[in-house]
């Protein structure tokens, strides 16, 4: 035998090359998903720090990680390797004239009434062409990968880069928040990424330049790998639902989580990480955790979370880590299923293309549908009980076992509802019940629905049956969980309000309340002399009344902009000479507010008309004239998340502008999850203002609806406009803090949320 047959029956050793992919794939995965959390903060000030904007986002990087594996797809039709390099070289540079990364202005500012399109639209002129062309990488270098190693044992399995790849997308992702955001500027991230690109196109020209001489013939190009029997156009529709059923989770649960704390991507992160993480494990060689402990894990997860979603606990710490445990194993399974029918290498491409068209429809469905035709998040528990028809269905009959183990969770899980009307429909039982069982009926329904949780479990082999367990749990749950008696929901791109009626004597009968996630965003008597009282965080006791009532006894009209509607109960305080005006992003809310049959804050007990100017506050404002108001008040929610772009050194500088030399602003900075006030105490100070801080705990002897525990802090440009304030004992000087200022340019949210949950001895004093 020749020395050359000897060579081509036995490759050379060659570990160079497999590292040179691995390490290119590697960058250009934390290239690409570190750039989704960066390039969305650049947006969000645009369009209120609404949890939607990322969600939203997230369709448009998932359309555009379409176009870039359809695009890699496409290449492959070029038989040289040599030729697609190029061509992929001249598109990288192409997309460079985008860099570095900006949001352009060339669609101006977003119309509130329809954002999503707006959104989509400036993100594909701005980042578009880079993002998408960088995406291919992936799936372009695996197929290089397949037919330059063809003689090699790892060139029969190229879907283990895939694993690096994504393995960079997770630890980019998860460095953004813990380091990135905390350490660096926007602009040094936008740069820091520009010089990362350029990186990496010259690692692909080494990667071409060291391939093509190390290849084992030398004479030729490597040649096209053999045609595999197509796929089944079943098998394409059941890859499609198994890559988007996890992509319509990562983004239901980023909504069901970051609407009580923020709109952030510390926040939005995590979901996505995990999500790319399940792909690390799924195409491994060896999974670290195998398929059949996927399965056991998740429908013991799954049951549970399906219960639980429904109800609002008050312990966060705990729901986010159900859910998030819940996601996690049920993308894992998705992606382990996914990836056991994964086809030959020669449709590698092909078989990412299906798999980023079933990423676009989940997040399509989530992000886009869902908020047309539910007026209420139904769609991550819907999600999240559907997906149990992906397991295994198991085979034969289902027999007496089964449909026993169906037959009981039917019972239990109709036993809350049964006892809830009974209880509705007796009062002398309702309260015996209240009496025993103070915590009242969510409670005990979540106890009395975990056997029907452990039946589903049983039934975690019969794909049917279990999700049939997990639908009967999950109508149960979300009827009993409706918590106030809510009369009316509507769903806009910004939220869902929910208006109920809560029936309370001591504030003269029945009182309507406006809820936005678990935050109550105003409250009012229907009737009697209340009906005109402010409550919650309006009540004359709280800093936002005494602010209200301060003001307006400086003098007989006073100019006041609140920024947030809400029920509109600040305008009980207009008298028939004062102006006010409301700065709301929701066009929604303005309608509700205004809406006789919910709430006559604004119709009936303002003295004159009010006015409303829509859209994000940053931008409206800055269209009013200069030292124009008496009393301006901060007091945007995205449910109990204040978007931190109203919180900046640059946006407080501009509140104070157009404030009169002896006007306040108020900013409401009352918060279960985050610590804002110390940035916000610092961005004050770096300004050199006058400045009092204040925390108002409620009485407790009043209505529940009448007040509300608050903080907030009061500016003035001057001495003058705080020098009553001063004399309230109430309102107290705080000392200097060490904690980095918000700018436009850098916030910190993780180390709001460090402070909060893990606080330090640094307090207002």
């Amino acid at each position: 035998m020749s020395e050359t047959t000897i060579d081509a029956a036995t490759p050379p050793a060659d570990r160079l090359t497999p590292i040179l992919f691995a390490v290119a794939i590697f960058t250009s995965a934390s290239l690409v998903f570190v750039v989704q959390p960066m390039v969305t903060k650049l947006v969000l000030p645009m369009l209120g720090g609404s949890p939607s904007v990322w969600n939203t986002a997230m369709v448009f990087f998932q359309a555009a990680l379409l176009a870039g594996y359809g695009y890699a797809h496409g290449v492959q039709r070029i038989r040289s390797i040599k030729l697609q390099v190029g061509v992929h070289l001249a598109l990288l540079a192409a997309a460079a004239l985008f860099l570095p990364l900006h949001i352009n202005g060339w669609l101006g500012d977003p119309n509130p009434s329809a954002p999503i399109w707006w959104l989509l639209a400036t993100l594909t002129l701005s980042v578009g062409a880079p993002f998408a062309i960088l995406s291919a990488t992936a799936p372009l270098l695996q197929a290089w990968y397949a037919r330059v190693r063809a003689g090699h044992a790892d060139g029969q399995n190229p879907y283990v880069l895939y694993a690096a790849s994504n393995l960079g997308s997770f630890l980019a992702l998860l460095s953004y928040p813990v380091l990135i955001e905390p350490l660096t500027t926007l602009s040094g991230q936008r740069w820091g990424w520009t010089g990362g690109y350029g990186v990496f196109v010259v690692l692909v020209v080494a990667l071409a330049f060291v391939v093509w001489s190390r290849r084992l013939d030398r004479t030729a190009e490597p040649a096209p790998l053999a045609r595999s029997a197509p796929i089944p156009w079943m098998q394409k529709g059941l890859l499609v639902l198994l890559a988007a059923a996890p992509s319509s989770l990562m983004l239901g649960v980023t909504t069901h989580l970051s609407t009580d704390v923020a709109s952030a991507p510390f926040l939005w992160v995590i979901p996505l990480a995990l999500y790319l993480f399940t792909f690390v494990i799924a195409f491994q060689n060896r999974p670290w955790i195998p398929l059949p402990i996927t399965l056991i894990i998740q429908a013991a997860v799954g049951a549970i979370c399906v219960l639980l979603v429904a109800f609002r606990s008050a312990n966060w710490g705990m729901a986010f880590a159900i859910n998030i445990i819940a996601f996690f194993f049920t993308t894992l399974m998705c992606h382990q299923l996914l990836a056991a029918r994964r086809p030959a290498p020669d449709r590698l491409t092909e078989f990412y293309l299906l798999m980023s068209l079933g990423g676009v429809v989940g997040g399509a469905f989530t992000a886009l549908l869902a908020p047309v035709i539910f007026n209420m998040v139904w769609e991550y528990p819907l999600v999240l009980v559907l997906v149990g028809l992906l397991r295994p269905w198991g085979r034969g009959r289902i027999d007496g076992q089964y449909i026993g183990t169906l037959v009981a969770a039917a019972a239990v899980a109709a036993s809350p509802v049964l006892l809830s009307l009974w209880l509705d429909s007796d009062d002398g039982a309702r309260g015996f019940f209240y009496q025993f069982f103070p915590l009242g009926m969510s409670q005990l329904s979540m106890v009395m629905l975990v056997p029907a949780a452990i039946c589903a479990f049983l039934a975690r082999d019969r794909a049917v049956v279990f999700t049939a367990i997990l639908v009967m749990i999950a109508l149960s749950s979300q009827w009993i969980a409706r918590g106030y008696d809510w009369t009316h929901s509507e769903r806009s791109f910004f939220g869902v309000m929910r208006i109920a009626n809560v029936p309370d004597a001591r504030m003269g009968g029945d009182v309507h309340v406006l809820m936005h996630g678990t935050t109550l965003h105003g409250a009012q008597a229907q009737q009697g002399q209340n009906q005109c009282a402010p409550t919650l965080y309006y009540n004359v006791n709280t800093p936002i009344g005494q602010s209200a009532l301060m003001v307006r006894g400086r003098a007989p009209a006073v100019n006041v902009g609140v920024v947030g509607q809400g029920s509109g109960a600040m305008a009980s305080y207009k008298r028939a000479a004062d102006a006010l005006t409301f700065f709301e992003i929701d066009p929604m809310v303005d309608r509700l507010s205004r809406d006789p049959r919910w709430f006559s804050y604004i119709s009936d007990c303002a003295e004159g008309p009010v006015k409303t100017v829509l859209g994000d506050a940053r931008l409206t404002l800055n269209q009013q004239p200069a030292h124009s108001f008496d009393l301006l008040i901060i007091d945007a929610f995205s449910s109990d998340a204040v978007p931190t772009h109203l919180l900046t050194i640059e946006a407080i500088r501009g509140y104070l502008n157009l404030l009169k030399p002896d006007g306040v602003v108020l900013l409401h900075l009352s918060n279960r999850n985050l610590d804002i006030t110390l940035p916000t105490l610092a961005a004050a100070q770096e300004l050199g203002v006058p400045l009092l801080h204040q925390i108002y705990f409620e009485s407790g002897d009043m209505p529940a609806m009448a007040e509300a525990s608050t903080e907030a802090v009061i500016l003035s440009p001057t001495e003058q406009g705080l020098a009553d304030f001063r004399r309230d004992n109430r309102w107290r000087s705080v000392g200097e803090t060490t904690v980095r200022p918000w700018t436009d340019d850098y916030v910190n949210l993780f180390g709001s949320l460090w402070r909060s949950q893990f606080p330090s001895d640094e307090r207002p004093l």
